[in-house]
């Protein structure tokens, strides 16, 4: 039998419920779609090739559900197999029923679209985020389960960070999963959106993109330390203006006999103005 289900009877195994492992015939508006489905964009031309197969063969693989409520069906693993189904006007499916809960059905439909290389990498983060977030899983956690580093699934989950404009122009433009790292290290979101535009009008390779970024950031730096150096310059023209009322003040103590003295200390972010006062 195929990988996907295959990995469905791995669980069905270490839950030994009272599955029915025979092939059934359910009505395709029976099963209700997968919340957890992490697969969010199908290849038009991939899922037509489907339906045409499924018109002249049928349906060669059983998709796999779960019994919820008792009387309601739900699918596990096969959303492009039911969506072309349906396409194809047939009423019913085959499918195989397994006992498992909604932390397992969720695992086992974002590893089976990663072991078919179905998901990208968006829609796996977004995947291993449901995970975290919906299910209460940890990074290594996740990482143990899929036989995959933890660092593997923090890189991944961190694209979450690119806005949605711009996920939206990675994946409608091919561009790679380094690409939106690269991106990532821009701290300035209009700049970013900019960079990325830039990337596609001139169609760049991972390399040609992670050198105009390294560009970009320098940029970006110079400017914030010219802004720096004119915040600097006016606050300092501030402090002189202080420290003169206050160096005036001390005069007038100093002539009314009271031997008073003052500091100014440049500290980290700021000044420090100290007036001694003799008891």
């Amino acid at each position: 039998m195929a990988e996907a289900i295959r990995f469905c009877d791995f669980f069905q195994k270490k839950n030994p419920l009272k599955d029915d492992k025979k092939v059934l015939e359910l009505s395709v508006d029976e099963i209700k779609p997968n919340p957890n489905q992490p697969r969010k964009y199908f290849n038009k031309e991939a899922l037509e090739e489907l339906v045409n197969s499924i018109k002249e063969f049928g349906v060669m693989q059983p998709v796999t559900v779960r019994l919820i409520n008792g009387h309601c069906y739900e699918l596990v693993c096969g959303e492009r197999r039911l969506r072309a189904a349906k396409i194809a006007g047939l009423s019913t499916i085959p499918a195989i029923t397994i006992s498992i809960n909604d932390n397992k059905s969720a695992l086992i439909a974002i590893t089976e679209n990663i072991q078919r290389q179905n998901l990208n990498y968006i829609e796996e983060a977004l995947g291993y985020q449901s995970l975290m977030e919906d299910y209460g899983l940890t990074q290594e956690e996740i990482a143990k389960k899929l036989g995959k580093s933890q660092s593997s699934i923090a890189n991944k989950i961190r694209i979450l960070r690119l806005s949605d404009n711009i996920k939206g122009l990675l994946l409608d433009n091919n561009l790679t999963e380094r690409h939106a790292r690269a991106f990532l290290k821009i701290p300035d979101e209009k700049v970013r959106e900019e960079v990325v535009l830039k990337v596609i009008a001139n169609e760049l390779n991972v390399k040609k993109t992670e050198e105009l970024v390294e560009e970009t950031i320098e940029k970006i730096r110079e400017s914030t330390i010219i802004i720096n150096d004119q915040r600097i310059k006016r606050n300092f023209g501030d402090i002189r203006l202080i420290t003169n009322t206050i160096k005036k003040s001390v005069e007038i103590m100093k002539n009314s006999g009271i031997d008073a003295v003052y500091r100014v200390e440049e500290r980290d972010g700021g000044y420090e103005i100290v007036i001694n006062i003799p008891r």
